[in-house]
C-alpha cells in the first residue's frame, strides 16, 4: 500500500511539473470539474481518461507504457513530436467485438475495457487511486466517444498519448459501424451544434463549453454591461428552451408529495415585478495571477469574469410566503436547491444550493428573474429563467432554471459537492485524498478590485508638452454579501505610498448592506519625468473594513478560485523623440 501511495505522489509530482513548466496549454487544463465530471456517487470513465485521471496513478506496467510516451517541452527538447491520433485500426493488434468489449466491466475479473472508434483500451488500472474510487463507471463496457462530444478537452494531444498507452485491440468493423449510426443518430452534428453566436470582442477561454470574457477596455465604458459584453460561464451545451412550454417546478419540504409548477406567465401575472442590478463574478476570476504562482485547475479567467446588468422578475422570498413557507425554523428547511436544465450525456443537470435564510429573507433580493437589460434573457444567460442571487458567487446564479426544491440537505450534484470550494494552499493534487481538505461551499465572496485600464504590459505613450503627463488608470472594486465599497487605494510605490480614487456616484448611493452592483473608480496619476515604467497597485476596503490581501501566496489554491489579492499592473512608458537641433545636423 506505501508503495502504491509512493508511485502515486511521484507521477502526480511530475504531471504537475509538466503543468507547471507550461507543457499542457492553459486551455487543456481548465476545470477537471467541467469537462471530467463525477456526479453524484457515480464516476464519470471521461474522468478517468481527462486530466484528473493524468493526473492519478498509472501502475506497473501502466506507468512504463505511459513513459514510453513522454509528453515534451517542445522549447527543452530536440526530438520530433510525434502526433498520435487515437482510435486508428492497429493491424499488430487483436480484434474484438463489442459483445466482448461489454463483459469487460469488473476491475476484479476480467478488468475493465472501453472503446474509441477503432480502439479497445484497457482503463482498469487508471481507475485505482482516481477520486471516484471504483464506484460504477458510466462508460464500463461503452464507448466513450459520446461523453468526448461533451468534454471537448479530451480532443488533446497529450490526453491521446495516455490513452493509447492504454490500447489492448481493435473493435470489430462492424461495431464500429454502428456504434457511429447510433452516435449519428442521438447527437446528430453534436451537443454543441445548436449554440447561440457570441460577440467577437470576447476572449474565449475555452470552446466547448463555450467560456469567455470581455476586453478589460470595454467592461467598465458603462456602469451596466451591455447583453453581448457580459461574460459567459458555461458548464454545458446551452439548451434550448420553449418558453411557452417551460415550466418551473418547486417541490420539497412544505411543498407536499407533488409539488407545484409555475409557467413564465404564471410568474409575471400571480407575483409583484421586481428589479436587481447586480454584479455576478465568478469564483474563478483572476485565475490566470494565480497560476503565475503556481499551477491551478480551471479556467484561465483573467480580470473581466464579471459583470453587472439590471434583473427583472419575481422574489423567491415572494413565491415561497405566497405558499405559507416564510419560517425556516418552522418546518426544518435547510437549503434552497437550484438546478437548470443545461445537462449532460447521462441527463444529470447542473445545480447549486444557496441557505434557505438567502431564499427568505426579502432584503437579500434573490430573484427568479426573466429578463436581463430589459430584454429577455440571452440564451447564453439563462433563458428563460435564471435565479439571481445578489451578493453571492456566480456559480450559485443557476441558468436555465428548471427546479427549486426545499431541502434539509445541500444540493449533492457536482457542482456544489466537489467544486466551487476552497483549499489550503498546502494542499495540491499530489496530496493524498485531497478531497478531505476542501472548505466549505463558496457562497458570498470576498472584497475584490481590479485595474481594467491601461492593462499590463501597455505603453503608455508621453504627449511631450510642457505640462505634466496624466495617466487615467480606471477599474473596478466590488464586495459580496452585499457589503458597500468604502475605498480604492492606488499605490505607485508597491504599497508604501497611496492615492484614493474617485468611486462612481451611482455605486455609492446603493443602500447600506445591499450593494450588489460594482464600484467603478478612477484615478489620474501624474506620470514623472525621469521613468521609464509605472507598477501601478490597487486594493479596497468594504464596509465591514475587510481588505485586501497584498500577495497571492497566502491564499492560493489548488481550484483557483478566490483570488482578491491586490492586483497590480507593469506600465511602459514611451517617451517622446526628441526633436534636432540645428547644431546637431551639422
Amino acid at each position: 500500500m506505501k508503495m502504491r501511495s509512493l508511485v502515486r505522489t511521484n507521477f502526480l509530482s511530475r504531471w504537475n511539473s509538466v503543468i507547471s513548466k507550461g507543457h499542457v496549454p492553459v486551455a487543456l487544463s481548465t476545470s477537471l470539474q467541467d469537462r471530467f465530471r463525477v456526479w453524484d456517487n457515480k464516476a464519470l470513465f471521461l474522468a478517468g481518461l481527462g486530466l484528473s485521471a493524468i493526473g492519478m496513478t498509472m501502475l506497473d506496467d501502466n506507468m512504463t507504457q505511459l513513459e514510453s510516451a513522454p509528453i515534451e517541452n517542445k522549447e527543452e527538447s530536440n526530438e520530433v513530436e510525434i502526433k498520435i491520433t487515437p482510435g486508428e485500426f492497429k493491424a499488430d493488434l487483436p480484434t474484438y467485438t463489442l459483445a466482448q468489449v461489454n463483459a469487460h466491466i469488473s476491475a476484479k475479473t476480467d478488468g475493465i475495457w472501453v472503446v474509441y472508434k477503432n480502439g479497445v483500451y484497457d482503463i482498469t488500472k487508471f481507475i485505482a487511486a482516481h477520486p471516484g474510487g471504483t464506484k460504477i463507471l458510466l462508460a464500463s463496457g461503452k464507448s466513450i466517444e459520446p461523453f468526448w462530444q461533451i468534454y471537448a478537452a479530451h480532443n488533446h494531444g497529450d490526453v491521446h498519448k495516455i490513452l493509447e498507452g492504454l490500447r489492448v485491440g481493435n473493435l470489430d468493423p462492424v461495431d464500429v459501424k454502428a456504434l457511429e449510426e447510433e452516435r449519428v443518430k442521438k447527437f446528430g452534428a453534436g451537443p454543441y451544434a445548436n449554440e447561440p453566436m457570441r460577440h467577437p470582442a470576447m476572449k474565449i477561454n475555452s470552446n466547448q463549453p463555450f467560456n469567455a470574457e470581455p476586453p478589460p477596455e470595454l467592461l467598465m465604458e458603462t456602469f451596466i454591461t451591455p447583453n453581448d459584453l457580459f461574460f459567459i460561464r458555461n458548464h454545458l451545451p446551452v439548451p434550448d428552451i420553449d418558453i411557452n412550454q417551460h415550466k418551473i417546478e418547486i417541490s420539497g419540504i412544505g411543498f407536499g408529495q407533488d409539488g407545484i409548477s409555475l409557467s413564465v406567465e404564471d410568474l409575471k401575472t400571480t407575483f409583484k415585478q421586481r428589479e436587481v442590478i447586480t454584479t455576478i463574478q465568478c469564483a474563478g476570476n483572476r485565475r490566470a495571477e494565480m497560476s503565475q504562482i503556481k499551477q491551478v485547475n480551471g479556467l484561465s479567467w483573467d480580470t473581466t469574469a464579471l459583470s453587472t446588468a439590471k434583473w427583472t422578475g419575481v422574489y423567491l422570498s415572494d413565491i415561497l410566503a405566497f405558499y405559507g413557507i416564510v419560517d425556516e425554523d418552522e418546518v426544518g428547511i435547510k437549503h434552497c436547491h437550484l438546478e437548470g436544465l443545461d445537462r449532460d450525456i447521462t441527463g444529470q443537470a447542473y445545480g447549486a444550493s444557496i441557505p434557505i435564510a438567502t431564499a427568505l429573507d426579502k432584503r437579500k433580493e434573490v430573484l427568479i428573474a426573466y429578463a436581463m437589460n430589459d430584454e429577455p434573457i440571452p440564451r447564453d444567460h439563462g433563458y428563460p429563467l435564471r435565479a439571481i442571487v445578489p451578493g453571492t458567487v456566480g456559480a450559485r446564479n443557476v441558468k436555465f432554471l428548471g427546479r427549486i426544491i426545499l431541502s434539509d440537505e445541500e444540493y449533492q450534484g457536482f457542482w456544489q459537492q466537489k467544486d466551487y470550494r476552497g483549499f489550503p494552499p498546502n494542499v495540491d493534487y499530489s496530496t493524498q485524498d485531497f478531497h478531505r481538505f476542501a472548505g466549505a461551499s463558496i457562497q458570498e465572496l470576498p472584497v475584490q478590485s481590479a485595474i481594467t485600464e491601461p492593462r499590463t504590459g501597455q505603453t503608455w505613450p508621453l504627449e511631450g508638452s510642457e505640462e505634466v503627463d496624466v495617466m487615467t488608470v480606471k477599474g473596478y472594486a466590488w464586495s459580496g454579501g452585499g457589503r458597500n465599497i468604502l475605498r480604492v487605494d492606488v499605490s505607485l510605490d508597491n504599497g508604501q505610498t497611496w492615492q484614493e480614487a474617485t468611486l462612481a456616484p451611482e455605486a455609492t448611493a446603493q443602500r447600506y448592506g445591499r450593494a450588489w452592483a460594482w464600484t467603478p473608480w478612477t484615478l489620474d496619476i501624474d506620470i514623472p519625468d525621469d521613468i521609464d515604467h509605472l507598477d501601478v497597485v490597487v486594493k479596497a476596503i468594504d464596509s465591514s473594513y475587510n481588505v485586501q490581501p497584498d500577495t497571492i501566496n497566502p491564499i492560493w489554491n489548488m481550484r483557483g478560485v478566490l483570488n482578491n489579492a491586490w492586483h497590480r499592473i507593469h506600465v511602459p512608458i514611451q517617451k517622446p523623440l526628441r526633436e534636432k537641433d540645428d547644431d546637431e545636423d551639422e
